[in-house]
């Protein structure tokens, strides 16, 4: 028999759910890392190969790839992007319905 249990449904933003600080800025840099690191995995790229083309040392992309982003930026994030041939739009809106909401959309290059 399955019990009950009481459940909240999630914000859409994990960080702002577990009420840890810059919860915005936390879930945009994990959107970016997780499209850089798919476009390593879709390239078929060793972390050491990953880690020329970025510019970073190989425990600077096994650290990107668990999630242990402090020690980048947003920007540092968007240049290795671009360093993967990837273009970077930015687009700034009116916030809707009193809820902000990153939407990143990147280009195959």
């Amino acid at each position: 028999m399955i019990s009950e249990r009481n459940y909240k449904k999630g914000s859409g933003n994990i960080f702002n759910d577990l009420d840890l600080e810059n919860p915005e800025e936390r879930l945009a840099k994990a959107k970016i890392a997780s499209m850089i690191y798919d476009i390593i995995e879709e390239r078929k790229l060793t972390q050491k190969k990953a880690g020329a083309i970025l510019g970073v040392n190989q425990p600077k992309i096994s650290a990107l790839r668990n999630g242990k982003l402090t020690g980048f930026s947003i920007e540092r994030l968007f240049s290795f992007l671009r360093a993967l041939d990837q273009d970077v739009d930015i687009v700034i809106h009116p916030k809707s319905q009193n809820k902000a909401q990153l939407n990143l959309a990147y280009a195959n290059g």
